[in-house]
């Protein structure tokens, strides 16, 4: 499935999808596999019962300029020979489309993780399990901006789940191991390096990816990416391909981000994010040198919004956030980041530059409109 946010801003990223494994497993902790010389079997045997794979039933609306359209400016007899032929599509119904993503359970209940573009417009998700059962899934709630989903279903009984990790630990070099169903090949497994952390590729304000070598391919969205101790370290979102297929450089949401979307979203189905009010912008490098800083740092303010959190704490435009409740701001993403995971109604500490001068601000963050969110 496509993301439209990706294809227009990287116009060779192609969001992926899709997952079904098979095996048997009972809800045990998953213990720590050093990668063997004989390869990742072991790892793979325990976590694939908990790898689903998600088929999606949603409506397409017909073309909304009436065809015969087509017939103006014609020849009369032009318009007797072609005239019937646009007579069957006006007003057609809807037609099914269909598409299909990967997905994992977190808990024995049945709840599932998966991509927010994998379920988008759905009208029906149906969820195959690794053993072959097949149960249509209710969807707890999506956020579109992190591309996370949270789905839910009632097997009846226990089901086997996998653990997070902390994305925070992993590094470049790092080995992982992707599961999914690229093309539709059911239960593929891959594995690869973690290539770099904290990847930005203008996706969204919250773009923090972890970029792996590991094959992911179209069929691969909402899939895992495990450490090799078998805990979910990403969810596998995008690749940057000229033609569709993997080149070696795939796109995972850290797990350590996904946690704390799918706790919100298991709340009520929403995301609550704080709103601090300002429009922000990077240093310039002059600004950074005349200051006598190495590199650009910080988020200059271009605009504070009329009584918002951050007027009634004193920000003016022209000022400088070096550190949010006690996170260095390097980058802009770094505030938005930080503002956002900040919970309404609590106050933080900013220490911003005022001209010239540090000084710090306490500020009570506010609720993130969701018609914004």
């Amino acid at each position: 499935m496509q993301r439209s946010r990706l294809t227009n801003r990287l116009a060779s990223v192609a969001l992926i999808g899709a997952l079904s494994a098979g095996g048997a497993m009972t809800v045990l902790p998953v213990p720590a596999f050093a990668v063997p010389a004989g390869g990742y079997g072991d790892l793979v045997e325990a976590v694939s019962p908990s790898v689903v794979f998600i088929e999606v039933t949603a409506a397409v609306s017909p073309a909304a300029a009436d065809p015969s359209d087509m017939l103006e400016g014609m020849p009369d007899e032009l318009k007797r020979r072609f005239g019937d032929m646009f007579k069957d599509r006006r007003g057609g119904p809807a037609r099914p489309a269909r598409g299909v993503g990967s997905g994992f359970i977190i808990s024995e209940d049945g709840t599932i993780v998966t991509n927010a573009h994998v379920v988008d417009g759905a009208e029906e998700v149906n969820v195959k399990l690794a053993d072959g059962r097949s149960f249509t899934a209710e969807v707890i709630g999506t956020d579109p901006l992190t591309d996370i989903a949270v789905l839910r279903v009632d097997a009846g009984e226990d089901l086997p789940a996998i653990k997070f990790g902390s994305s925070d630990t992993m590094r470049p070099g790092d080995e992982v191991v992707a599961v999914g169903n690229p093309f539709g090949l059911g239960g593929t497994v891959t594995s690869g390096i973690v290539s770099a952390t904290s990847r930005n590729i203008n996706s969204g304000p919250f773009d923090d990816f972890i970029q792996t070598d590991a094959a992911i391919n179209r069929g691969n969205s909402g899939g895992p990416l495990f450490n090799n101790a078998g805990e979910v370290i990403g969810v596998n979102t995008a690749i940057f391909s000229p033609d569709g297929g993997s080149v070696g450089i795939g796109f995972a949401v850290p797990s350590d981000l996904v946690k704390t979307i799918v706790a919100d979203l298991q709340d009520d189905g929403e995301i609550t994010r704080g709103w601090l009010g300002v429009q922000i912008k990077p240093m310039p490098e002059d600004i950074a040198s005349v200051l006598g800083y190495d590199t650009p740092k910080g988020a200059v303010v271009e605009d504070v919004v009329q009584d918002s959190p951050a007027d009634k704490a004193g920000l003016v435009d022209g000022d400088i956030i070096l550190s949010f409740d006690g996170t260095e701001i390097v980058e802009v993403r770094d505030l938005t980041r930080v503002v956002a995971s900040t919970a309404p109604d609590k106050t933080a500490d900013m220490v911003v530059l005022h001209k010239g001068q540090e000084k710090t601000l306490s500020v009570t963050i506010g609720a993130l409109a969701k018609k914004e969110a």
